[in-house]
């Protein structure tokens, strides 16, 4: 499977403003968006000023890939699904990236991030419809049930993450959570206007479609 390699605070100092990639550290004082709050490079200090229509295409593409923490192959194929279909094409390209199994992981709020997600995806801690599915870019649909597998419950993270649940109020309405059970249910497909990601991917859509 491939994987992208690249620092993630890069990814964020690239896009000039925070991707949340790291979970708990990106609010910390250690954030590279505090620290460094400009592009990596030497020249860092000075991009981003003056981008054409086509640069700010480009560089919308790179955040939402970065954000969901997919690469240009997959990106693109996602892309490619919804073309065509009925409705707007970016706010389609946004719902399908929503409904990524790693994304839905973490919008039940059972990892800090996307990555971290993804990781738990991997190796086979999460069942979907009472099946393992390891396969983090899998997309679920309107009543899908993702929980954790019931010999991984006591282990000393999902004890902590039942914890935190418990006051955790932003779990998104278009997601049932049953916290005792560490159990999500899909209840209907993610409503664009609550997605809360700074993003335009309407620019997308003009870049593929160039």
């Amino acid at each position: 499977m491939a994987r992208d390699l690249n620092s993630r605070c890069k990814k964020c100092r690239r896009a000039g403003e925070k991707l949340f990639l790291k979970g708990e550290r990106c609010a910390s004082v250690k954030c590279a968006m505090i620290r460094k709050p400009y592009a990596p490079g030497v020249h860092g200090k000075r991009m981003g000023r003056g981008l054409s229509e086509y640069g700010k295409q480009l560089a919308m593409k790179q955040r939402i890939k970065r954000i969901y923490g997919v690469l240009e192959k997959q990106f693109r194929k996602h892309f490619e699904d919804i073309s065509g279909k009925e409705g707007i094409a970016g706010n389609l390209l946004m719902i399908r990236l929503e409904m990524r199994l790693d994304n839905v992981v973490y919008r039940m709020g059972l990892a800090s991030s996307r990555n971290a997600a993804r990781q738990l995806v991997n190796h086979g801690l999460l069942k979907v419809n009472g099946k393992s599915l390891d396969v983090p870019s899998a997309l679920v649909k309107i009543g899908d049930s993702i929980k954790v597998s019931e010999t991984k419950k006591e282990k000393k993270y999902f004890k902590d993450i039942a914890g935190a649940l418990k006051n955790k109020k932003d779990v998104p309405s278009w997601i049932s959570m049953d916290v005792a059970n560490l159990e999500g249910k899909i209840v209907s497909k993610p409503d664009i206007a609550s997605i809360g990601i700074n993003a335009d991917p309407q620019l997308v859509v003009e870049y593929y479609s160039r």
